[in-house]
């Protein structure tokens, strides 16, 4: 059960209601957002439908969830969630692409690749300093150096980025350079930084946990949420199942799954989760046609020679045709391609 206050609510109308719920032996939480402030409800629920909070000042609606997650889920508001993220807007009545290097490997590499990505119509750069990988001896990243060619990239397309985030002694430097924070799927349940981006304001990238069920994938966007942030954009990646002959196995079935659950906006990363280039176009196209808000797609001026996931990155010729069928298909389910907004600017650095 959660109380939404009205965009006008006052400290002290908050504060009556946080009053009253704890006089009836409730527990709460407030989450204080860009545009509204919930108060959460912990305890007898009928006791609680028994108070007269609708009435109260400052409330505007009384919502009962009975979800383990109440803030992201769909019944805690009337409409789907948008997220702006410079000029684009992100979220249920159009499709966006995100496209660029898995890691940035040097200033050449992801230029060239952020150049390409903007050519072929993408809304938003990709491109991580720091990387989580499975062997201590693989390439890790170029820590700060490769957040100043993030701005590079920002600055000489015009387009917001996206990077990952991997310490909680990172997220104020992180969020000082993106547009757009990721949390990488080996960190979904690290609770501990779900909550520090939730305290930094900026738009949360959250991808599945390599196992994660989608109840505790929900549950991890929770935590960013209750710290006032709901500018989460969910992305599946693909989960780990017994079938050894793709990386990860995509659950395109989660995409209207959780549009069903929650409000906020879905994606798709066709390149982590099947490791492979060759697979790449036709699980992207399959994302669209299921209903996915947009995509995460690597790219490489030459794959061959990648430091970090070479074989799944889509050379930059490929990437142009893509996103044109991407909306081909996208028009055909209803959708289309984002447009950008006049007057808006990636909010970075």
């Amino acid at each position: 059960m959660v109380v939404v206050m009205g965009a006008e609510a006052t400290d002290e109308q908050v504060a009556a209601v946080v009053d009253l719920i704890e006089d009836a032996g409730g527990e709460t939480f407030v989450s204080r957002g860009k545009h509204r402030t919930i108060v959460g409800l912990l305890g007898d629920t009928e006791r609680f439908m028994a108070l007269p909070l609708a009435g109260m000042s400052g409330v505007d609606q009384v919502v009962r969830i009975g979800k383990p997650y109440k803030l992201v889920a769909a019944e805690s508001r009337p409409a789907a969630s948008v997220v702006q993220v410079g000029n684009v807007a992100i979220g249920r009545d159009s499709f966006c692409v995100i496209a660029g290097p898995c890691a940035i490997e040097t200033e050449e590499q992801a230029m060239s690749a952020a150049r390409a990505a903007k050519a072929a119509g993408s809304h938003v750069l990709r491109g991580d300093a720091y990387k989580h990988r499975t062997s201590p001896y693989a390439f890790q990243g170029l820590a700060k150096r490769g957040l100043e060619i993030l701005a590079q990239m920002r600055a000489e397309t015009g387009l917001p980025v996206v990077t990952e985030v991997l310490h909680t002694s990172d997220v104020d430097l992180v969020a000082s350079y993106a547009d757009i924070i990721r949390i990488g799927a080996r960190n979904m349940q690290n609770f501990q930084l779900l909550r520090e981006v939730g305290r930094t304001r900026r738009p949360v990238m959250l991808k599945r946990g390599l196992s994660a069920t989608i109840e505790e994938w929900l549950m991890a966007a929770e935590y960013i949420a209750q710290q006032g942030n709901e500018d989460i954009i969910l992305c599946e990646r693909g989960i780990r199942t017994y079938e050894p002959m793709t990386r990860n196995t995509l659950d395109l079935s989660a995409i209207p799954l959780v549009h069903r659950l929650s409000h906020l906006p879905v994606f798709v990363d066709p390149s982590h989760s099947s490791g492979k280039r060759e697979l790449v176009a036709p699980l992207a196209l399959a994302a669209v046609a299921v209903g996915a808000d947009g995509v995460m797609i690597d790219i490489h001026p030459h794959p061959e020679t990648a430091l970090c996931d070479g074989p799944q990155a889509l050379t930059t010729e490929e990437l142009p045709p893509l996103v044109a069928e991407m909306g081909r298909v996208a028009e055909a389910v209803g959708k289309s391609l984002a447009r950008q907004t006049p007057g808006l600017s990636a909010v970075g650095q």
